[in-house]
């Protein structure tokens, strides 16, 4: 599958930062940026890094109040915390700029969108967006603008009629949720930790919305490759078959591996990757193709991110790397200067993945398949699905 692809970059993306210490740090994206350009994945025929404009107030106000703009604005001018809209928390700490770093990434995100819907290109990325948690009137989560979902908005805006949203960040997508909950032309789909034990405590299974279109996947703290596949498998595929989406948009929240600081679950870079494989088949299976994607969380600056991100672009571009490709001397010297850390070798965790299908049979005592069972019993007969087969 190598189709053009858009990528959506400009090194002001990096000024989407709430300071050092914070765990959002813009490095995880600058980092990748260089390791993909460095393992040539930029460089392929069918790729192209592109330019944009930041998002305006009317892009914003397809999901944000003119009010909360109007903050986040005066915030970012001022530096004074605004509580009332979330800006000013330890999460989002009030930074100068914090405006139009925000409409920058929305703009990055909505370029990709249209660069789909107008047939430019068939996928295009914006790995500096998927702040998936900002809601209509608040900052949540490191989240200012829901980039996803202001995106998703104008596709619907463009005569959109079914977009699919699937997020596998290790929290909940709860903005992107909330801002389509009740509109059945967008099905949302998250697979993330149990918000019993994570941020932000919602996206339980009964979280259906219109017509089933809410889907929650809630998995036990410690789900590793095998269990987080299965449940994809068990969940994902059947229903974008169902929907028959005309534009898939993904998150690729990366902070479900197990190095993450923030999380709990137990995912490798080989597990991401193979979500990323079935992703890029299941939209061009579905969705004829048209596929936008971002990042989303990873707090692993290092080791994590800059790979998984590179393999998510690579399969993209339909010229996956071998998982035991060694990472570029050049990169890992990149790194060492940048950040005093010594970067990680290899494309690989060395994992093996295998993926034991639903079909196979469902297992009462495993914590995973129970998930798996509440999700398909809560949104599965919307679809005319049966939730046991």
């Amino acid at each position: 599958m190598s189709s053009r692809v858009q990528v959506f970059w400009d090194d002001k993306l990096t000024s989407y930062d709430f300071g050092p210490t914070h765990p959002l740090n813009p490095v995880r994206v600058e980092l990748t940026m260089e390791l993909a350009r460095d393992c040539g994945v930029l460089a392929h025929p069918n790729v192209s890094v592109e330019g944009f404009e930041p998002a305006d107030d009317d892009l914003l106000r397809l999901v944000h109040d003119e009010a909360y703009i109007a903050a986040v604005r005066q915030a970012g001018d001022s530096g004074l915390t605004d509580m009332a809209h979330g800006l000013g928390s330890d999460d989002n700490p009030v930074f100068l700029g914090m405006h139009e770093a925000s409409a920058l990434v929305a703009g990055a995100s909505v370029a990709a969108a249209r660069a789909v819907w107008t047939g430019a290109a068939e996928h295009a990325a914006n790995i500096a967006g998927g702040l998936h948690h900002a809601m209509r009137a608040a900052a949540s989560g490191f989240c200012v603008y829901n980039d996803p979902a202001i995106a998703i908005a104008w596709l619907l805006a463009q005569g959109a009629e079914r977009v699919a949203y699937v997020d596998v960040d290790v929290h909940h997508g709860d903005g992107v949720q909330a801002a389509f909950y009740e509109d059945p032309r967008v099905l949302t789909i998250s697979l993330h930790e149990t918000p019993r034990t994570l941020f932000p405590g919602t996206g339980f299974p009964q979280e259906t919305g219109a017509q089933g279109t809410a889907v929650n996947v809630a998995l036990p703290p410690g789900t590793g490759d095998a269990g987080w596949l299965r449940a994809f498998d068990a969940v994902v595929p059947d229903l974008l078959r169902a929907f028959e989406p005309q534009i898939l948009l993904t998150q690729q929240g990366c902070d479900g591996h197990r190095l993450d600081p923030l999380a709990h679950l137990s995912l490798t870079v080989d597990g991401q990757r193979a979500a990323y494989q079935a992703l890029h088949r299941l939209a061009h299976e579905t969705a004829a193709g048209r596929w936008i994607l971002t990042g989303g969380g990873g707090y692993e600056l290092v080791q994590v991110v800059p790979r998984a991100w590179t393999h998510l672009l690579a399969e993209a571009a339909g010229h996956p790397i071998d998982p035991q490709t060694a990472t570029p001397e050049s990169w890992r010297e990149y790194v060492r200067n940048r950040t005093g850390e010594i970067a990680p070798r290899r494309m690989t965790d060395g994992a093996t993945v295998e993926v034991r299908a639903w079909e196979m049979g469902f297992d009462p005592g495993n914590p995973v398949d129970q998930a798996i069972l509440a999700t398909r019993r809560a949104v599965f007969p919307d679809h005319g699905l049966d939730p046991l087969n």
